[in-house]
């Protein structure tokens, strides 16, 4: 190794990396020369790997020439997409990558979706089989109306866990929800099973939130409450135990779930009103504030 100052006090490895370095050639100095970047580099390829990734003639630092440059070389080939030879990809890495690569509508949370828009006219037309009122068609009714609700769990968490989201899933999910409640209430309530004045507070307050979201969408983005989670689930069990031709002590308790769920909805839309009302007022102070900056 004539030739090659080595760094006064330096560790041996540095040293071997600033021959390879100086020497201009790299992995291939390094291997010829017999230097293995050993220490915190690592040893034997890894090494040779960090060497080959330091650009000749930029150690970058002063004392140990090469040495800086080698951690700048691992900092660049990690910036540019690239990882030291030998280094393990991240946990998931190829899971996410492979998500974002086959996020289109034919993904598996959109699949779902459109699934649950399928079961709106099966359910509709298992409800109302035989009159409405035959025990077997209704538990085949509410078998589709269970699975359209736990699909509802699954395809927004899907979406957004594996970076499936589209403008088709934002579009059609609320639409699915909506529509499946709304097919079931409005059967319940055809039949008579279900007062008139509680599929309107349901559907009503659900419209209208819809609507706010949509008014105040310039100002932010309200958004989902643990009340509103919690509404959402006591109303699908209240409307599924609808949906089943119960009696006895299980037709008493679905009326109180029934009623659970009413108060929620009320509550929370109550809750959605408030927060528009907030949000509207921040957003035109911020923008006045912002003018009134622009303008001194």
């Amino acid at each position: 190794m004539t030739g090659v100052p080595a760094a006064a006090g330096g560790p041996a490895w540095a040293n071997g990396a600033a021959a390879a370095s100086a020497q201009g050639t790299g992995a291939a100095g390094a291997a010829a020369h017999g230097q293995s970047a050993a220490g915190p580099l690592g040893g034997g390829p890894r090494g040779a790997a960090v060497a080959a990734s330091v650009p000749d003639g930029s150690g970058g630092g002063s004392g140990v020439p090469g040495a800086s440059g080698a951690s700048g070389g691992v900092s660049e080939s990690v910036a540019a997409g690239g990882a030291p030879e030998g280094a393990k990809p991240a946990r998931g890495g190829k899971i996410a990558a492979a998500a974002v690569n086959q996020a289109s509508v034919w993904n598996i949370a959109n699949l779902l979706t459109m699934l649950r828009l399928a079961l709106v006219p099966a359910f509709v037309a298992l409800m109302l089989a035989e009159g409405g009122y035959d025990p077997a068609w209704r538990s085949l009714a509410w078998a589709a109306f269970a699975i359209a609700m736990i699909t509802d769990l699954f395809d927004g968490h899907l979406a957004r866990a594996y970076n499936l989201v589209t403008d088709f899933g934002k579009i059609a999910d609320p639409i699915a929800d909506k529509a499946i409640m709304g097919a079931a209430l409005i059967c319940l309530s055809a039949l008579g099973d279900l007062p008139w004045w509680v599929t309107a507070v349901i559907l009503g307050r659900e419209l209208g939130v819809t609507l706010l979201r949509f008014l105040v969408i310039r100002y932010g983005v309200i958004p989902a409450s643990r009340g509103g989670k919690l509404k959402t689930l006591t109303q699908g069990v209240a409307v599924g135990m609808y949906v089943l031709a119960l009696t006895g002590w299980l037709a008493t308790l679905r009326f109180w779930v029934m009623a659970a769920a009413v108060v929620l909805t009320v509550v929370t839309g109550l809750d959605y009103v408030r927060q528009a009302i907030v949000l509207r007022r921040q957003g035109i102070a911020e923008r006045k504030a912002a003018l009134e900056e622009t303008e001194g």
